[in-house]
């Protein structure tokens, strides 16, 4: 097995190829190196809690003073914080300082790159900073900004863009300086360049095209590169590439300075000292050593750019086929548009009239096709080149030999490299329209239907119309339990077959439509209803012309009770079915789970389960469960199941292994079990022989359940369907 350094060498010499080809027109990982407070390149970064990053001078900027009393995001300013997005996401939906505005305190300036800048916080009070990008906030310890640690990593390889870039701006052969890029003959060298606009100018060309007053005075003016410097700079980083990173000294502990990082709590997701380990902060958490850790995390990141890789090469020869079809496109609108020239020129006087429009709409519709593919190239350009910079920056990042840096921002950089591969969807690799054009026009009709002619989409015969409105057939429409059937039957017209039905219902509580077929047949059944639900339904067919008219609306009524069994292909391979799936059994000594044939997801619902056979005093479990829980163990033991399991003399109720509410009584052969599900109060209860067993087992229920029984070789149990709630169980 190759180690992780070597998968990163690969990964890094594969992609360094496909990203200069891929980035002609400048270096796409500059977004990535730019503080999103100020606009520039980083300077001092430090890493917030949420992995982004911000100057040590910007995060100053943007420290804000907290009010007395209140505590906006209560998470220490550390780098071996542990950080909760979920609780961070819920804590979101109530906190001020996650609504987009940051602070309590009243924003007044904003920065170069447009987002919001406070005034600094005094000490005395109470300190929180919000995160430009994402908006979470947190606040600030004793330490102030020195809880959150250096970004020694994106620090180096800032300093390593700058200085490929400075070799980029002057050629190593020439000891000249930098010329300006405004003067208009002979420009003279430059003095200053700005970091935002990346443009170098002479005194008089700064003066007048870049004055340092209004939004211009917030960008940041620098000395031009030294020219020997930069020739050096060149000859070391070699093919546009960033010179190679080099060992720097150890990071060292925030909290314990004098210590190096030594090992990695996997809990916290932060390198730790021996320090930090001796006095109990990460006693139970779980620690493994620091080298590891590197190893794996640089090994998940080059795996997760091999998927990235593949993608992006896809967007590539995309692009290659949408320029071809422009080229397409174009021919085959310069041939259609003669060709139609050409039919309209050999009809009498009156086509002549209608010539002009039908150009008209010949060009629209090439026009359309042209900005629908300029915007689709606009668009997967954009795309690749985001792409594109990220990938530049990982390989950055793989390069470096810092484990204690690389690890501060790897596990976000995976993430964020995974998810990105979400974007290049199938389908947002296919054009969006074609080369062809789909238009006809016949020149064989008669002289008084020429002023007539019109386009149409798709190569239709003339008289040729949208089908009529589908009929219902009532006497063929029927439902059973949880679904329904329909039948429907419409008059084709001959020269207008219809090529398929839409068929739609609403929700079951008279909400939007949606559509639940699309297909050339005339009967459907629907499963999956809710109980005791009226549905309304509608039908309408389509052909080469459009989609027709719907058809009237007809009110289907599902079972008020479920009516089910049980599901063999929900069922683990020990157990066994007889009595048409109502009666269960086991061939092992091991609980086994089979899940019934019915999805509840409203209304109230009672079924029992009758004690067939009963031996050795064994705890058969009873209750619901999703369809994806586990079938090897006892009902209850994931969490995706809510049971009670009983024995002879006593019951438990058992959720994601946690046993509580023991209750007295047992059963025996001939006992019935009954199961209320109330998923109107959303609420789980049990009964024996008819009689409540415990309290209410389990509430705050929501989603989709079906109902669920694990026995072993021990217990036969027969299902009991269709009930109505019993009149002393109703409330």
């Amino acid at each position: 097995m190759r180690s992780a350094a070597q998968g990163a060498v690969r990964v890094t010499q594969c992609w360094s190829v496909f990203v200069e080809a891929a980035s002609p027109s400048g270096p796409a990982m500059e977004e990535e190196l730019k503080c999103p407070v100020c606009g520039s390149l980083f300077k001092d970064p430090i890493l917030l809690p949420c992995s982004h990053n911000v100057c040590l001078a910007c995060a100053r900027n943007i420290t804000v003073q907290t009010p007395e009393g209140e505590t906006p995001v209560q998470s220490r300013a550390s780098g071996s914080s542990d950080y909760d997005y979920l609780d961070m996401d819920k804590m979101s939906l109530y906190s001020e300082t996650d609504s987009g505005y940051g602070s309590y305190t009243p924003c007044q300036l904003k920065s170069p790159n447009g987002v919001r800048v406070f005034p600094p916080a005094t000490p005395h009070r109470h300190c929180s900073l919000t995160c430009p990008l994402c908006h979470r906030s947190v606040s600030l310890d004793e330490r102030g900004l020195r809880g959150f640690p250096r970004n020694r990593l994106l620090e180096s390889i800032v300093a390593r863009y700058q200085q490929n870039r400075a070799a980029s701006a002057t050629s190593p052969s020439s000891s000249s300086a930098a010329k300006c890029q405004l003067c208009d003959r002979n420009p003279v060298d430059a003095t200053v360049m700005c970091e935002q606009c990346d443009v170098f100018y002479c005194n008089a060309c700064q003066q007048r095209c870049h004055p340092s007053r209004g939004p211009l005075a917030k960008h940041r003016l620098v000395p031009p590169p030294n020219p020997a410097a930069a020739a050096g700079a060149m000859s070391g980083g070699g093919g546009g590439q960033l010179p190679p990173a080099t060992a720097r000294k150890p990071a060292t502990c925030v909290d314990h300075e004098a210590e190096n990082f030594s090992m990695y709590c996997c809990s916290c997701k932060a390198p730790v000292c021996m320090k930090c380990l001796e006095e109990g902060k990460h006693a139970k958490h779980d620690v493994k050593p620091l080298a590891i850790m590197w190893k794996q995390h640089k090994c998940q990141l080059s795996q997760a750019l091999n998927g990235v890789s593949d993608k992006a090469k896809d967007a590539k020869e995309f692009l290659v086929q949408l320029r071809n079809m422009l080229q397409q496109i174009q021919e085959n609108g310069v041939e259609f548009e003669a060709c139609l020239v050409a039919q309209c020129d050999s009809l009498i006087e009156a086509l002549t009239r209608q010539k002009a429009k039908l150009l008209t709409k010949v060009t629209k519709e090439k026009e359309y096709k042209l900005k629908v593919v300029r915007d689709q190239i606009t668009h997967c350009t954009m795309k690749l080149r985001q792409t594109t910079g990220m990938m530049e920056y990982c390989l950055e990042v793989l390069k470096e030999n810092d484990p204690s840096g690389f690890l501060q921002i790897s596990d976000a950089l995976i993430k964020r490299v995974t998810s990105s591969q979400d974007q290049w969807v199938k389908g947002a690799l296919e054009p969006k329209v074609g080369p062809e054009f789909d238009l006809t026009l016949s020149t064989d009709s008669l002289l008084q239907t020429i002023l007539q002619l019109d386009f149409c989409q798709g190569k239709v015969e003339s008289g040729a119309s949208v089908p009529a409105a589908p009929f219902l057939q009532l006497e063929k429409c029927c439902t059973r339990n949880n679904s329904t059937t329909l039948a429907w039957r419409v008059t084709a017209n001959p020269g207008s077959p219809i090529e398929g039905y839409i068929l739609e219902l609403d929700d079951g509580n008279g909400g939007q439509y949606r559509e639940v077929y699309v297909g050339k047949e005339t009967v459907c059944t629907v499963d999956g209803l809710h109980f005791n639900s009226s549905y309304n339904a509608r039908v309408k067919a389509y052909n080469a012309i459009g989609v027709g008219p719907y058809s009237k609306t007809v009110v289907l009524k599902t079972s008020d009770v479920a009516w089910f069994t049980f599901d063999p292909s929900l069922a683990h391979r020990d157990i066994v079915l007889s009595n048409e799936n109502l009666t269960v059994s086991c061939n092992s000594y091991d609980d086994r789970v089979v899940l019934g044939t019915a999805a509840l997801s409203k209304g109230i619902h009672y079924w029992e389960v009758s004690i067939d056979r009963y031996d050795n005093h064994p705890d058969p479990a009873f209750g619901v469960a999703r369809i994806n829980t586990m079938k090897d163990m006892m009902l209850g033991k994931d969490d995706k199941a809510w049971a009670m399991y009983v024995d002879n003399n006593r019951s438990w109720f058992m959720h994601n292994n946690s046993h509580t509410n023991r209750a007295e009584g047992g059963i025996t052969k001939g006992s019935t079990v009954g199961v209320l599900l109330d998923l109107t109060k959303h609420t789980l209860t049990f009964y024996i022989n008819k009689k409540q067993h415990g309290p209410t087992a389990f509430e705050n229920l929501d989603g989709v359940f079906v109902p669920a029984v694990s026995l072993n070789r021990n217990v036969q149990v027969t299902l009991l369907t269709g009930l109505e709630v019993p009149k002393h169980i109703k409330q």
